[in-house]
């Protein structure tokens, strides 16, 4: 009696469709976009964390084919894309295998059993197959929800019902029937051996029962997947900006009604509405009822609700905000050709003014930028809003925002900055000239001696620029 029988944990049943429909989402695939480095080296880390025995020489050789097969580039550091968290470079986890993963999905469908059991009898439950067993599940949420404290107890009595009770009634079997005795004595040494669990072996009836429900179930997870996308996305992710801003502001009001007030609902009321519809909407005359009546009954209260909602919608949602915009700046910088009494030339387009004090001129490094206006780029994301440049006629105050030193200023004409010259100036010794320079700047009079360096500020509007709906893509996964 000491031996123990095993068993696996298989729903033999036949495949319960459940609540949502196979039909043509059957055909959908989920394709996962992969970069052929990462794909290599994970399948080199497999391979190489799964050397020992216990792989047949096929799956080997397939590793070693697809490690050949895989270029090697880096396609991350190529396209400058940020690095997936996911990669084994990141986890201490076993990189991607074809041997290890055919010797897990094996592993996995000997054991979910369990779960597609709980699945198939769960769905009996919920669509009223044992009517009975439907009220009592009724029953017991109305005592959950009327004693919300009775939740902690659920999971005691599932285990003394489901799992305590089942084994002891194992070990203790019924006698064979007779006509005379109908009770039995619970009493007494154990008659037969306990139970225990093992996985389905391969290439069994529950083998294939088990793949049959993964693959049911991959089925409904994609097909609720899409169906919830198809519904919630276009609420929630503003490619209808008005109806996304009213879902905003619904949830915003709630969310600041239900901090300050939940004591103020019927919580326990609420729940038991909820639990008694949601279970009897799955009876089936109930959902007869429903989709035979819903044309001639629900219809014209859903279009009458969709039509006040709209016009709601367009009498106090405004989205008539002008892009956002802003002002970029360029300097024009020239050089002095020829000594002091030589002719300017215009030298390079920066985003720096390349005054006498700044890091680049101390450490006698050249300006950075464009040699011709027509290069000047709009910053990455934004476009141009108008049609040319405009001179800044205000470089007093560009100067003196920025606590430019040194300087002459023309308050008038073309609006030139340029650098003056020290006293002390002369045969190169420029760095000790340029921090020698009096504080402030001055006025051009014409008569200062004047450096090498000039420049002035050009101004242009930029506004935001649209993204397009490739690059606004969120991958799932």
């Amino acid at each position: 009696m000491d031996e123990s029988t095993a068993e696996p944990f298989v729903n033999r049943e036949d495949s319960t469709s459940g609540v949502l429909s196979a039909g043509s989402a059957s055909k959908r695939r989920l394709k996962e976009k992969l970069s052929n480095s990462k794909l290599k080296e994970k399948i080199q880390n497999g391979a190489n964390s799964r050397s020992e025995t216990g792989f047949s020489l096929q799956d080997r050789l397939l590793t070693k084919l697809l490690q050949q097969v895989i270029p090697s580039e880096n396609i991350e550091d190529v396209l400058d894309l940020p690095p997936d968290k996911r990669s084994s470079k990141y986890i201490g986890r076993p990189g991607f295998s074809i041997p290890l993963m055919s010797t897990n999905f094996r592993r996995f469908n000997s054991r979910i059993g369990i779960v597609f059991v709980f699945q198939t009898r769960l769905i009996r439950l919920l669509t009223w197959r044992n009517p009975t067993h439907t009220i009592s599940l009724l029953s017991i949420c109305t005592f959950v929800c009327l004693n919300p404290y009775l939740l902690a107890l659920l999971p005691l009595a599932a285990a003394l019902i489901f799992v305590m009770v089942p084994a002891y009634l194992v070990r203790h079997p019924p006698p064979p029937p007779t006509r005379s005795h109908n009770i039995y004595s619970l009493n007494g040494p154990p008659l037969a051996p306990p139970r225990t669990i093992k996985p389905a072996p391969e290439m069994s009836k529950d083998f294939f029962r088990n793949m049959r429900d993964l693959q049911n179930s991959m089925d409904d997870f994609s097909t609720l997947h899409d169906t919830v996308l198809k519904v919630i996305t276009p609420l929630t992710n503003f490619s209808n900006e008005a109806l996304s801003s009213t879902v905003f502001i619904f949830l915003f009001v709630t969310t600041c009604t239900l901090f300050i007030a939940p004591h103020l609902l019927p919580w326990r009321l609420m729940a038991l509405l909820f639990c008694w519809t949601s279970i009897t909407l799955g009876h089936p005359s109930v959902r007869a009822f429903i989709l035979h009546n819903r044309e001639s009954h629900l219809r014209p209260h859903e279009r009458r609700a969709q039509s006040l909602l709209d016009s709601w919608i367009a009498r106090d949602i405004i989205l008539d905000a002008p892009p956002e915009s802003r002002e970029v700046e360029i300097f024009e910088l020239q050089k002095r050709r020829g000594g002091r009494n030589g002719e300017w030339e215009t030298w390079i387009f920066s985003h720096s003014p390349f005054d006498p004090l700044s890091p680049q001129r101390i450490a006698g490094e050249r300006p950075k930028g464009t040699r011709f206006f027509e290069d000047v780029c709009a910053p990455r994301g934004w476009e141009w809003g108008d049609k040319k440049w405009i001179l800044d006629l205000g470089s007093r105050e560009w100067v003196e925002e920025r606590m430019v030193q040194g300087v002459e200023i023309e308050l008038e004409g073309e609006r030139w900055v340029t650098d003056l010259v020290a006293d002390d100036e002369s045969n190169g010794k420029t760095t000790k000239a340029i921090k020698n320079l009096g504080p402030g700047w001055a006025e051009s009079n014409g008569r200062d001696a004047v450096g090498e360096w000039r420049r002035r500020r050009w101004i242009r509007m930029v506004r935001r620029k649209g993204v397009s709906s490739s690059n606004n893509s969120t991958k799932i996964g």
